[in-house]
């Protein structure tokens, strides 16, 4: 590929960011210390993001530019993480396309006509960069501030989106989702396939605006099993993956409750597979693979710890990523909204001490 054939945002040896420790840590490069960043770092536990978001739903504050540069900023500002992630939601490219959903406090996404037969696939429209106009604007005014510090570009991924379709909201057992994926193979088949379409098209937008890397949230795969996987999610997911492949950023993968799918995930198209806490990070290497990088995995329950109990189980994963290719730091799962921000500006200080080379 020449220089002129280049896609936009693709990440060259003479951008801003390209020698930061995450972006090293993603290509399996050394680092002056382990970078760190936190899921859902941008919101909840900062009373900086309860005051700006005052009064505005959270589909509303996703389609501000201005407002959400200011909430992906402000864990920068405050915990000095070395990457941002991009404030968002999983949902915000389906209501791009005009699908009736509302995001509702205690409970999450809820879909007013759920998606159950081949006539309402027409629903899925593809999404292009006008849906979308303010995600480019916000992510045009995070990388004028952002500087060096990379931006994370965000999406969720074609099984959890999916299964929001189906179920209309949030489920723990995902009947309607599997009764589909099982029962109309076809069908399950043909509306992932055109997620992954819509997904890639959100992460490209993304990208071309100036986003470092991309992360692929799967929080429900962890309901399956690995044979289910292969089958009936892979192909959708490293569609996507594919889909911004081009571009030269790095591609993380992330899951729940995935330890039997951490290799499946990995050969899916991730550069980095990120790790949840039930797995210590070695054992996660053993399963995924060599050739990748691994993000992970404290306990996000430990922030809630004494700062000795905190610094004791944040050695137990330093210590079990020792021999990794690539580390990126981060918590098993996301930050939690009653958690104290301070400890989180102390987990980053300690990684990066003790970590510093």
């Amino acid at each position: 590929m020449s220089a002129n054939d280049r896609p936009m945002g693709q990440q060259t040896k003479t951008s801003a960011t390209h020698e930061s420790a995450f972006l090293k840590a993603c290509r399996r490069e050394p680092v002056p210390h382990t970078p760190v960043w936190f899921m859902r770092q941008a919101g909840r536990s900062l009373p900086e993001y309860l005051k700006v978001r005052e009064g505005i739903g959270m589909l509303d504050s996703c389609m501000m530019p201005e407002l959400v540069a200011e909430i992906t900023m402000q864990p920068v500002r405050r915990h000095k993480v070395d990457a941002a992630i991009y404030f968002s939601d999983i949902v915000v490219p389906l209501k791009a396309i005009g699908i009736d959903l509302d995001i509702k406090p205690g409970v999450g996404p809820v879909v007013a006509d759920p998606i159950r037969t081949r006539a309402d696939l027409a629903r899925l429209r593809d999404l292009t960069p006008e849906d979308v106009s303010y995600v480019t604007e916000a992510v045009g005014l995070l990388i004028a501030e952002l500087g060096a510090t990379p931006l994370i570009g965000f999406a969720g991924a074609p099984f959890t989106l999916a299964s929001y379709l189906v179920e209309g909201g949030p489920s723990r057992n995902h009947e309607h989702t599997k009764a589909m994926m099982y029962g109309d193979p076809e069908l399950w088949a043909d509306l992932l396939d055109r997620l992954a379409d819509i997904t890639g098209a959100f992460l490209k937008v993304q990208i071309e605006a100036g986003a470092s890397a991309v992360q692929l949230f799967d929080s429900w795969v962890g309901a399956l099993s690995p044979a289910d996987y292969r089958r009936s999610v892979l192909p959708a997911s490293a569609k996507v993956f594919d889909a911004v492949a081009p571009y030269g950023v790095p591609r993380i993968h992330f899951g729940v409750g995935t330890g039997e799918l951490l290799g499946l995930m990995g050969e899916a198209g991730a550069d980095v597979v990120g790790v949840d806490w039930r797995v210590p990070l070695d054992e996660a290497a053993r399963r995924v693979g060599p050739g990748k990088a691994l993000q992970g995995n404290l306990d996000p329950a430990v922030l809630f710890a004494p700062t000795a109990a905190v610094e004791q189980k944040t050695r137990e994963v330093l210590d079990a990523a020792a021999g990794l290719e690539g580390h990126i730091f981060n918590l098993g799962h996301g930050v939690m909204p009653s958690m104290d921000p301070d400890a989180l500006t102390r987990l980053v200080a300690h990684v990066h001490e003790q970590t510093a080379r």
